[in-house]
């Protein structure tokens, strides 16, 4: 195998020192315009690609950021991502995702990666209330900014969406109507997004001035088209059943217009179907899916923006706590 092309070798190639061959991969403007093409030249004859792991570890100057997300498996966190790759490479930064999976052994193991590989900043939806891993990253100097987590963390920033208000869209419609037999097919408790999206429920029953018992919740343990799967059949086998469904998000919802389907209930006349966070695929659904609309990718963008914001300037960075309102987006299922 040919071994890879040294800054030596340019250097020798173009008849310059190192320090000019450096000057033109770093401060180009420095560099009489002749003997920047003669060293360009020479980097495209032996193919030179620079080792920017090594410089940043001299420079100290790394050039990634961190993302944490429960699961990328999720369309939601897809979009997310997306926006938050789109700012940091125009800020000259690249991503590093990391699936926590909803573990906090993965958590921790991803949160200490990041730092042994000092990255500028992370970015995390933490899997629990238990914000440690954040600690830890911000007592070794790397700049955080939780992601789809609110806080009233005055030393923290945080990019959101209310779930609440969303919880109480998406069954303040069902109410509207007619509905009376609702149920929320939720998520795991130690999922903030979960418990804050069936207080929205709740108070839309409450605001309604309707009896509390019209609304049933159901928890799975994931939230997930298989889970979502599961809790249409056990649903499905009720000798009373639902009038409507609120799923905590898209996949959920999207498992249990499967069951339905095969089951021959019809949707919306049978049972009304609501989703939350509003994929690609909710709109693509055999029966469109209602859903509350998250803005996916600007949530990723403001959360890169601040963690950039922060990393760049600590000193100057005022902490702010970002909370984006939700859409409620009705379509055929509902």
């Amino acid at each position: 195998m040919v071994a890879a092309a040294s800054i030596r070798d340019v250097a020798s190639r173009a008849n310059v020192s190192v320090g000019t061959v450096s000057n033109v991969l770093n401060r180009p403007e420095v560099v009489a315009p002749a003997t920047r093409d003669r060293v360009l030249g020479a980097i495209v004859e032996l193919g030179f690609v620079r080792n920017d792991a090594a410089r940043q570890l001299r420079s100290g100057t790394p050039r990634a950021i961190g993302l944490v997300v429960l699961d990328v498996g999720n369309p939601f966190f897809t979009d997310v991502a997306r926006g938050v790759e789109d700012t940091a490479s125009d800020a000259g930064h690249a991503v590093i995702l990391c699936n926590s999976d909803e573990s906090t052994r993965r958590e921790a193991r991803h949160v200490e990666l990041l730092a042994e590989q000092r990255v500028h900043g992370v970015l995390i939806t933490p899997v629990g209330a238990d914000l440690a891993p954040v600690r830890r990253l911000r007592e070794r100097g790397v700049s955080v900014v939780l992601l789809d987590h609110p806080t009233d963390d005055p030393q923290l920033c945080s990019v959101a969406v209310d779930d609440r208000a969303g919880g109480e869209l998406a069954v303040a419609h069902l109410l509207a109507r007619g509905h009376r037999r609702v149920v929320v097919v939720n998520g795991p408790s130690r999922r903030h997004q979960a418990r804050h999206r069936f207080r929205g429920a709740a108070d839309a029953v409450r605001l309604a001035g309707l009896d509390p018992t019209c609304l049933e919740e159901v928890r799975m343990p994931a939230m997930t088209v298989a889970s979502g799967r599961l809790a249409a059949e056990e649903l499905l086998a009720r000798p009373v059943r639902p009038d409507a469904v609120f799923c905590a998000n898209d996949l959920l919802a999207l498992g249990v217009l499967q069951v339905l389907a095969r089951a021959g209930v019809r949707v919306p006349q049978d049972v009304a179907v609501v989703g939350y966070d509003d994929i690609d695929f909710a709109a693509a659904a055999n029966v469109p899916l209602t859903s509350v609309r998250q803005p996916r990718e600007l949530i990723g963008r403001t959360a890169a923006s601040l963690l950039l914001a922060e990393s760049m300037t600590p000193a100057e960075h005022d902490h702010c706590q970002i909370l984006f309102a939700p859409e409620l987006v009705v379509r055929e299922s509902s």
